[in-house]
This record gives C-alpha cells, sequence and structure tokens, in this order.
C-alpha cells in the first residue's frame, strides 16, 4: 500500500530525485531552495539511494558551479542531479548546452520563477524555463504537488533510454511551497521504473583511460553544421519515449499521465491550452462550467520539448473551434509567446498537410506573470472570449491594461469554492510562527485518511516583520484550487492592528468565524473593533472569537511565539477534528518540532496548550444595526503623501495591488525615492524605552538597529525652549561641547522589536 505524507512539491520532488541520483551539485536559490537543503540534511542523516549507497550532496559557490560539477560527475559515469530556478538556471544555460549536446542522461528540478526584468521578481512563472527552451533539454512540467513528485521519477526514466537531459519545472512557490496530501513512490516502485542496464550504458559511456576517446573537440565550418543535425533521431523518438515510461509508471502506482492531455467536454468547441499549476483552476472551472451545460475542454501540457505534434493533435477534440493558448511569460517582441507560436505551428502545418480538416480560431494570451492570481473568474473570461467570431488576440488576463488594452475584464464575483470544503485564512506576522503552525495543522488533519488538505502560503518580499496571509483548505475530496481562497469559512487574525489597516474581511463567507488575538476583555472587544470591521461582522453574521495570545505567551516565556496558542484555538473553534484528538496531536507535532531545543521549550508549549482553551471565549456580537465602535479604520498614508504614494503605493501596501493599472507604473522600474517614509505599520507591541541617567551615549544601539528607529541626536541646548516636559535629553558625555544635548529617540511606528526588544524594552 503506498505511503501518504503531506508535503510541499519542493520536497515532492527532491524525493524522487535525492533517491535515483549518487551527486547533487547545488546552489540554493529561492524558491528551489528546499529541494537543496533537504537534499544536504538527508546526505548528512546517512539516507541512502534505491542502489544503497549514499548521495553526495556538493555545494558550489554558484548556479554556473554547480551545473559545471553536475556535467563533470556526469562525463565520469555518475547519475548527478541539480535544483535551481530564475537567474540561477540562466547561469547554468552554457553548461546545459554542453550537457544536452553531449546527450547527457540528468534531471535539473525547477521551481518555475520570474527573471528579474524591470525589477526583482521572487515569484513564480515561466519565464527562466522559456529562457532554456533552446539548450536542447527535455522539458517536463508538472502541475500539482503530486505530480511534482511522480513526473520527477518519469523524467528520470525518460532521461535514461532517450538520452537527452530534462528539465523538470513546477510553479514555484505555487506549487513548490504548496502543501498537499501526496502519495509517495516507494524505493521499490523506483527500481521497478529505473531500467538497470540503462543505467550501466549511462556508466559506460563516461571518459575512462581504461577506454579512452575523445569529447569536446572543436569543429571548422566544415562539419559543425552536419553534427548538429545528428542528433535529430534522438528528439524524433523522444515524446514516445516518455509516453512510454508514463505507461510504466501507470502500470506501478495506478496514476496516469501522458504528454498532452485532454480534460473536459468530448464535443467542446472552446478549448484552453496551459501548463503548470494554472491547469488545476482551469480544469476545476471547466468541470464547473461543464456542470453548467456548456461545451468547453481544457489540454495539459506536460511534455514541453520536444514538443509533439502527434500528441497535441491526439487530444484536441474533432469538435473544436476556437482555442486559446495562455503563457505564463512574457517575450517582448515577439510574434507571440512560445507554447503560443509553438501550438500555432503545429495546427497550421496539420492543416496545410491535411492531417487536420479545419484550422479552428487561435489566439494567444499572457497570464500569472510573477504569481499574479490565476482565477476561476479569468478561466471562465477566457472561454467566453472564445464564444465571439473574433477573439481578441494576445491579450492578457487578471491586470487592467489602460495602456495597449491588451486585457480580457473578468468577474470577481465568478466564485466557484467547492461545498463540503473548509477555508480558512491566517493573519500573521513573518518570523510570529503563524506559518509553522499552520504547516503543522495541515499535516496533523492530512493524517486522517478520509481528508484531503491542502495549504499556500502568501509572503511579502521583506521578510521577517512583514504580513503573511496562510490559506489552508480541507475537504473530502482532492482540491485542484490553485488559488487563494476568495471565500472563507474561518479567518484567524493574529495581529489586532491589521483591522485598523487592512480589509482583513474582505474574503470572508457568510457566517464565517473570526478568531482575533486581542488584548481586551470579552465586554471591551467589540467597543475596539472599526467601525468598519463591525458593519462586515453584522452584515456577514460573522461569530467573532477572541484570546489575548500575547499576555498567555508572555506569562509562560515565550514573547512574541503565539502560534501554538492560535493553532490550539482553530482546532477548538473549527471542529475540523475532535477537540480531545486535535489536542494530542498539537502536543505530538510539538515534541517532534521542538524536541531538538530542549525539555523546557517543549514544557512551555505543552502548557500554552492548556491553557489556551480556557482563556478563549465568544464575544457577544449586539444585534444588527448596532455599531458601538468611533473608531474608523486609519488611513494608510495621509493626505500630504506625494500622489505616487497615494496611488500607488498606498494600494500595495493595502494588499490591493491587484487593482493598480498598467498606467500607473513605471514603465523601466523607476520609482521615487523616499516612499517608505510613508509605511508606518506599528507592529511592535513593546518598545525600547530610553534611560537617559544609565546612558553612557556610545550609540551601539542606534547602529544595531535594523529598521533605523532608535536614533542619536546631538544639538544645541537652546532648541530645547519650547519643548514639551516629557521631551528627553542629558549633557553629551564629549570634552569641548559646552551647552550640547544628547537624546535618543525611538520611532515607535516603525519599530519591529526584531532585535533590541530583550534588552532594551522597559
Amino acid at each position: 500500500m503506498s505511503q501518504i505524507a503531506t508535503i510541499d512539491g519542493n520536497e515532492a520532488a527532491a524525493s524522487v530525485a535525492y533517491r535515483l541520483n549518487e551527486v547533487c551539485a547545488i546552489y540554493p536559490i529561492t524558491p528551489s531552495s528546499t529541494m537543496a537543503e533537504l537534499a544536504d540534511q538527508w546526505s548528512a542523516e546517512g539516507r541512502t539511494n534505491i542502489w544503497g549507497t549514499l548521495p553526495e550532496v556538493v555545494e558550489m559557490q554558484s548556479e554556473a558551479g554547480a551545473a559545471g560539477a553536475l556535467h563533470g560527475a556526469l562525463q565520469a559515469g555518475a547519475l548527478a542531479t541539480t535544483f535551481t530556478a530564475s537567474q540561477g538556471l540562466l547561469l547554468m544555460i552554457p553548461n546545459m548546452y554542453k550537457i544536452a549536446g553531449e546527450l547527457c542522461c540528468a534531471v535539473f528540478h525547477v521551481a518555475a520563477r520570474a527573471v528579474a526584468t524591470q525589477a526583482l521578481s521572487i515569484f513564480g512563472d515561466h519565464s527562466d524555463v522559456m529562457a532554456a527552451r533552446s539548450t536542447g533539454f527535455a522539458m517536463l512540467a508538472s502541475s500539482s504537488v503530486q505530480e511534482a513528485h511522480d513526473l520527477a521519477a518519469i523524467a528520470q526514466a525518460a532521461s535514461l533510454e532517450a538520452r537527452l537531459p530534462f528539465l523538470h519545472f513546477f510553479d514555484g512557490f505555487r506549487t513548490s511551497h504548496e502543501v498537499s496530501k501526496v502519495s509517495l513512490l516507494s524505493d521499490d516502485d523506483l527500481r521497478a521504473l529505473i531500467d538497470d542496464e540503462l543505467v550501466l550504458a549511462h556508466r559506460r559511456r563516461a571518459l575512462s583511460p581504461d577506454h579512452p576517446f575523445i569529447r569536446g573537440t572543436a569543429q571548422n565550418p566544415d562539419v559543425f553544421f552536419q553534427s548538429r543535425e545528428t542528433v535529430n533521431p534522438f528528439y524524433a523518438r523522444a515524446p514516445s519515449i516518455v509516453a512510454l515510461a508514463m505507461e510504466r509508471f501507470a502500470k506501478v502506482s495506478g496514476r496516469v499521465y501522458r504528454p498532452f492531455e485532454y480534460h473536459g467536454d468530448p464535443q467542446a468547441e472552446r478549448v484552453l491550452l496551459l501548463m503548470g499549476s494554472g491547469v488545476e483552476t482551469a480544469r476545476e472551472t471547466v468541470e464547473y462550467l461543464r456542470r453548467s451545460g456548456e461545451h468547453v475542454g481544457l489540454v495539459q501540457v506536460r511534455l514541453y520539448r520536444p514538443f509533439s505534434a502527434e500528441h497535441l493533435l491526439g487530444a484536441l477534440p474533432a469538435t473544436l473551434k476556437a482555442l486559446a493558448v495562455l503563457d505564463r511569460t512574457k517575450e517582448p517582441g515577439a510574434a507571440g509567446e512560445p507554447l503560443y507560436v509553438d501550438t500555432l505551428t503545429v495546427l497550421a502545418e496539420a492543416c496545410a498537410s491535411g492531417r487536420l480538416e479545419r484550422m479552428p480560431r487561435v489566439v494567444g494570451g499572457r497570464y500569472g506573470l510573477g504569481s499574479k492570481e490565476f482565477t476561476p473568474a479569468m478561466v471562465k473570461a477566457v472561454l467566453d472570449e472564445l464564444r465571439g467570431p473574433s477573439p481578441k488576440n494576445h491579450f492578457t488576463v487578471g491586470i487592467q491594461d489602460d495602456v495597449a488594452h491588451t486585457s480580457l475584464s473578468h468577474d470577481p464575483e465568478f466564485v466557484i469554492e467547492p461545498a463540503g470544503v473548509t477555508r480558512a485564512m491566517f493573519f500573521g506576522l513573518g518570523a510570529d510562527g503563524t506559518v509553522g503552525a499552520n504547516k503543522n495543522s495541515i499535516k496533523i488533519i492530512g493524517e486522517d485518511p478520509a481528508i484531503y488538505v491542502q495549504g499556500y502560503f502568501v509572503y511579502d518580499s521583506k521578510k521577517s516583520g512583514s504580513q503573511t496571509v496562510s490559506h489552508l483548505r480541507f475537504g473530502p475530496e482532492p482540491i485542484r484550487s490553485a488559488y487563494l481562497i476568495q471565500s472563507a469559512t474561518f479567518i484567524g487574525c493574529h495581529q489586532f492592528g491589521f483591522l485598523e489597516r487592512l480589509d482583513v474581511l474582505r474574503q470572508a463567507a457568510p457566517e464565517a468565524t473570526l478568531l482575533l488575538d486581542c488584548e481586551h476583555g470579552p465586554e471591551q472587544v467589540w467597543d475596539h473593533l472599526p467601525v468598519e470591521v463591525q458593519r462586515q461582522i453584522l452584515d456577514k453574521k460573522i461569530v467573532l472569537y477572541a484570546i489575548d495570545a500575547k499576555r498567555v505567551a508572555r506569562e509562560l516565556g515565550m514573547e512574541g511565539r503565539t502560534n501554538t496558542i492560535m493553532q490550539t484555538c482553530f482546532f477548538g473553534i473549527s471542529g475540523v477534528l475532535p477537540r480531545e484528538q486535535a489536542i494530542a496531536k498539537i502536543k505530538a507535532s510539538i515534541h517532534k518540532t521542538y524536541g531538538a531545543k530542549g525539555a523546557e521549550v517543549v514544557r512551555k508549549n505543552y502548557a500554552a496548550v492548556d491553557q489556551t482553551l480556557a482563556r478563549l471565549f465568544q464575544v457577544r456580537v449586539p444585534e444588527a444595526g448596532t455599531r458601538t465602535s468611533t473608531r474608523h479604520r486609519l488611513p494608510l498614508v495621509p493626505d500630504r503623501a506625494p500622489p505616487f504614494v497615494r496611488q500607488v503605493t498606498a494600494l500595495m501596501m493595502a494588499g490591493r495591488g491587484d487593482e493598480i493599472p498598467v498606467s500607473a507604473l513605471p514603465s523601466d522600474g523607476t520609482y521615487p525615492s523616499g516612499t517608505s517614509q510613508w509605511e508606518k505599520r506599528n507592529i511592535s507591541d513593546f518598545v525600547a524605552s530610553w534611560d537617559a541617567e544609565l546612558c553612557i551615549q556610545c550609540g551601539n544601539c542606534s547602529i544595531i538597529c535594523p529598521h533605523s528607529v532608535i536614533r542619536a541626536k546631538f544639538y544645541s541646548e537652546e532648541r530645547l525652549a519650547g519643548a514639551p516636559s516629557t521631551f528627553k535629553s542629558a549633557p553629551i558625555d564629549a570634552r569641548g561641547l559646552p551647552g550640547v544635548r544628547y537624546t535618543l529617540q525611538v520611532y515607535v511606528e516603525d519599530c519591529t522589536a526584531a532585535a533590541c526588544a530583550s534588552r532594551f524594552v522597559r
């Protein structure tokens, strides 16, 4: 029986890659770093591959070095792999040309990510893998965590037989960091897929003094062209090899894959074609529309290189009239994006040769760049566009393009969240433990064989101290919703201050549950809510719970770590699992997570669990129409802020950057400076307090403060005229400066308490 595990896409791919290789040449880069880190960890723990040997994990000084080391390992006859993304992949391209040109067997696993253009983006799209499409690597695209696991094995098996290197990719963050329940391949499953004779053939092709030959020569114009054409037969038979590897995989695992796979109505007239995680969203939407009587379908591309005309034509329904090809990349100045051009070429050639009776209308569009959301509403917008006699070509979806007018409009109210699925959102701060606790919650719930789980986590590039939003789904059926929650049945707000600046309840479903970490008592909570929040609670009939988690944490010596407390509240309120069962599982998870940090840490977390439910209370919500608060949400920026800050920066701070039109953004990435002065997050509960009598005026606190919150000033004593009585100052401790005063000020609104709270807080 297959082992079930709740893991993310990176671990799903790395689990297979590590067991099928002897050398892992690594140089970690976001979002692929986890794959390299896991390989390094497993090697240190002494885990062996399927042949009983310990893989050698070598960390180089750059991605180019990792590719070079891998190339050398392959030429020595070893089975080798690497993990990368974005600029890291681009640095490997020179070696990739050599690896492919020498017909080496290898698999690169890529968490596909945007390449820096007008700005750096650490988030996902296909611009990096598209930059590598001319290297000669075969390319396999996974659309889910399960596929990332399975196609990693299929790629390895196909590479050995085809004698082509493979680039196996899946969407960065969307799939690489999505946590889901996966059926794991055992070592025996992998042995059944890998032909040892092909491994031996790979070894026999290695450079060796025992059978000397020359490889890597220089060629003149007389023979280079001909030599490049010698590889054509290898690429011609590669699609069939991949298809056969997928058939063997189906016999081993029971899971069926095809190079191009059709989903939808057999008589569909309007069809989408795309690859990556967007397939999951498109497939869910197509199934929903079919139940409404629409004749629509979807072609999923798994084998992108070599691009197989035979498998593409075989996947299209005979009734096809209009086809929309969606690319998750932008190729400025090109006649079209890569997948669109490839598809159009195949269809045009098939029509010209008579293999295709009628040329359908074919349009191309872009979506999801830099991990931009791709929702069912956007899928529907594309399918609706195909209804017309002249659908827009080279369109975009998911943005408002008021410059080139490429965008399709979509209805954000079109929500198809499956019934019977618990949908929970948690708002926290980076490094406060919220994300870690939610990952534990997913794994705890995923242990129930009757429940499917999914977890996706939205991070800010500012890392520690920035906002995080966790999106968790639990349900009785496999979850294909590869997009953020649009209608949440549970919302946890782990920072009360968020309510004053953000629309935390925007995605709340009617009669949802709201859990607040709040310092106010049962009778005071309601009055401290902003009017806008009260209105939403009343209008949507939201059930409100609260707990002073920060106080519980302080009393237990766990300053700033409220994750265990809020996790316990979630299980106590939501009913996803029986309460006693959930408490036992939380404690088991605590021991596993914190056991290495010592018994005292485990004890404190156990105590937090035991005290939490006693401190949790439900807030009585007044009758509809009763709002007792005089507080309103604070403006994110003042009216005196520059226009760019008010119109662009403020929307980004509010989490509404998706609403910003193309015309509002600089075309070359040049932004005005000094805008951070308008972003006041107010996230710290405690700040440093200056004691003028104890201070030796060394300035070290100001130097180490990571956000420049502690500011040292010296000035003439006359400037204190008219200063408030509470303004602190001291004579400067330096010779030759008579009449000069010294003040250490703390800019409260910018403080994150990241570095100094334990030493300076009073």
